[in-house]
């Protein structure tokens, strides 16, 4: 066994097949998947049913614990020598996991992380810049989190995992965050430099719950001793609340992040915004559809994210 994917899930029934989907599409690699249900009410155990695939484990917890107490869970039934989490509505390119594990194992990399791109409920882009380099990441952790897509991206080696603790259960948000500056502190991560991982947006998405996740930075700078950067900070929460449509909270955020020292970078975001409100008044379709970031980046994830549109057209067309 090469890689054990843990997919924690609660009451996420209608996006949780794509997320499947996506992961049995693995190509070049021997894996199992481990579904633990985190006591859903809704019809996940049924859903999670109709994968007729012998790859695929459901656990169910009876009683709630958290999606970090549900991945940890995972973690200890896994049998691969390596790990990889996935949220259950992110989505992962066919290649990603031989990629990763083939980057650990020529180069001798405990944990290996990817890019990634933001999408829509259709699955349309709508951002994605460049993952940065290892030796970036490994500076900026202690006041940032530049990996994108939280735990749907790393794949780890599992004794290393089990060496620094697996996820915080104590933590409510930047429990990611938390574990790779763990990571950080006693092995160096890999890169693959292409996108893959689709961070889905929607209006369930925890990372859109901003009082909860400022209250994790907080308690995350508390447990490692560190004042993160609060202006990239809200900047960053500002974009992610814009993409999730929550246009008010997204210009507090702008607010806050100015006045914690990125005034620059909101500033530049504001003059892109108001272009493109001036274009919607005046009937103009946007310069460059809805999508902000870097196109090219973007671009290298299209084929594999219009494969799983594809994909779920057919496992969903009842003819």
């Amino acid at each position: 066994m090469d890689v054990s994917v843990v997919v924690p899930t609660r009451n996420r029934s209608a996006l949780l097949p794509m997320t499947l989907r996506s992961v049995q599409r693995q190509t070049d690699v021997e894996l199992e998947i481990i579904v633990v249900d985190d006591a859903s009410n809704d019809d996940t155990a049924d859903v999670v049913a109709t994968f007729d695939d012998p790859r695929v484990r459901p656990i169910r917890n009876t009683t709630r614990t958290g999606p970090n107490a549900a991945r940890n869970r995972g973690a200890r039934e896994a049998r691969g020598d390596w790990l990889a989490f996935v949220d259950d509505d992110d989505l992962w390119a066919p290649d990603k996991l031989a990629r990763q594990v083939s980057v650990a194992t020529e180069h001798g990399f405990a944990w290996v992380y990817a890019g990634a791109v933001n999408v829509d409920g259709h699955l349309r882009i709508i951002h994605g810049v460049p993952a940065p380099d290892p030796a970036t990441v490994a500076a900026a952790l202690s006041r940032s989190n530049p990996i994108p897509a939280g735990a749907s991206n790393v794949v780890i080696r599992r004794s290393v995992f089990d060496a620094v603790g697996g996820f915080n259960e104590d933590l409510r948000a930047c429990e990611e965050w938390d574990l790779w500056l763990r990571l950080v502190r006693v092995e160096a991560p890999g890169r693959v430099p292409s996108p893959l991982v689709a961070y889905r947006m929607h209006r369930g998405n925890a990372i859109l719950d901003v009082a909860t996740i400022v209250k994790g930075a907080k308690r995350f700078e508390r447990l490692h001793g560190t004042t993160i950067d609060w202006g990239l900070f809200h900047h960053w929460l500002a974009q992610l609340s814009l993409r999730g449509g929550d246009r008010r909270q997204a210009r507090r955020e702008f607010l806050r992040a100015a006045l914690a020292g990125r005034a620059r970078e909101v500033g530049a975001d504001v003059v892109t915004l108001t272009r493109a409100g001036l274009r919607r008044r005046l009937g103009r379709p946007p310069a460059e559809g809805r999508r902000t970031g870097d196109a090219a980046w973007q671009d290298q994830a299209r084929p594999w994210i219009e494969d799983l549109r594809r994909l779920e057209i057919e496992a969903t067309d009842p003819r």
